[in-house]
């Protein structure tokens, strides 16, 4: 029995109920007292299960006087989810921990996220030489300019923004009601309402070059409502009629398409000569126009119409500069 299972099983009898004698983890574990005692005191200073010894019932019991809360361990056995989940949050924390104002906070944090991952019988520093995170296409935001948005948010008060539009290369200055804010593709985007437009938009975090507070109350927009504006069409574009798109994917590229998560309302079907049938709701194609192009010829778009038709058209524009 490997440490990390018998991390879980001494857990799971102190969490039983009631105190245990050592010979019954002697026993059950079938190990020697200095090992029970090397789990003991690992579980203690390294995880912090609060473990005690009643004296009265001469045995090992969990201290439920205490704020902690003996939960299951995660361990070697972490899926990708968890493994993804753990690595970012280390590498988020030791990018935060040299700040003066939250350094001191962050490091006990991020020194138990550190302890959690290496539960097992591996380092951190081995599992995060073999395990890679590889984010790509992050912008650059100004954590002045975040820091703004975030207080705006929480404190649900209106922000003045100066944001510039990459569509047309303007600038425009406008007053907004932020509603939340979303971490799309490594990059941030704030959800807001604009009293300039008079309606829901995204805006690019990186693309705000100034933002600040006002003492105006934000106008609250329903979550069912963002929903449906923001979430119900692909990608981060959003607004107007919700189209589908088709998209038939050649044997050789559904072997991954059909396993990838498009969007929450995709339907998908494997058809008879081995190909993938992807259908997709979007609002705006120019993410979705990008993100096909990419699969080349292995993909064929078979409606609607006037998606075909902008595709035709940019694959002109790509051929007129070969």
């Amino acid at each position: 029995m490997g440490r990390t299972e018998r991390l879980y099983k001494i857990q799971r009898m102190l969490t039983g109920g009631g105190a245990l004698p050592m010979s019954r983890f002697l026993d059950s574990l079938e190990i020697s007292k200095a090992t029970f005692k090397r789990d003991l005191e690992y579980l203690r200073d390294r995880l912090g299960v609060p473990i005690v010894w009643d004296v009265e019932s001469s045995g090992y019991r969990i201290d439920i006087s205490t704020d902690q809360r003996a939960h299951p361990l995660p361990g070697l056995w972490l899926n990708e989810a968890e493994i993804h989940a753990l690595l970012t949050g280390i590498e988020l924390l030791g990018e935060l921990e040299p700040a003066p104002l939250i350094g001191r906070q962050i490091k006990p944090i991020r020194e138990r996220l550190e302890k959690i991952l290496e539960l097992g019988e591996f380092s951190t520093d081995e599992i995060r030489r073999r395990i890679r995170l590889m984010p790509i296409g992050a912008r650059q935001t100004s954590s002045e300019h975040f820091q703004a948005i975030a207080k705006a948010l929480l404190s649900r008060k209106r922000l003045k923004l100066r944001h510039f539009g990459r569509l047309d290369a303007s600038v425009t200055e406008r007053e907004v009601s932020p509603q939340r804010l979303v971490f799309y593709r490594d990059n941030w985007y704030l959800d807001a309402f604009c009293h300039l437009r008079d309606d829901i938009r995204s805006f690019s975090v990186d693309a705000i070059e100034q933002a600040s507070a006002t003492d105006k109350n934000a106008v609250s927009v329903d979550d069912t409502v963002l929903t449906t504006e923001l979430d119900a069409g692909y990608g981060i574009f959003s607004g107007g009629t919700t189209k589908v798109a088709q998209l038939k994917f050649s044997p050789f590229k559904a072997r991954w398409v059909s396993r990838e998560h498009w969007h929450k309302d995709q339907k998908g079907e494997m058809l008879d000569d081995g190909s993938y049938l992807l259908e997709v709701p979007y609002f705006d194609d120019r993410e979705l126009i990008n993100d096909i192009l990419g699969h080349g010829s292995q993909v064929e778009v078979l409606g609607p119409e006037e998606l075909k038709t902008r595709l035709r058209h940019e694959a002109q524009l790509i051929l007129s500069k070969l």
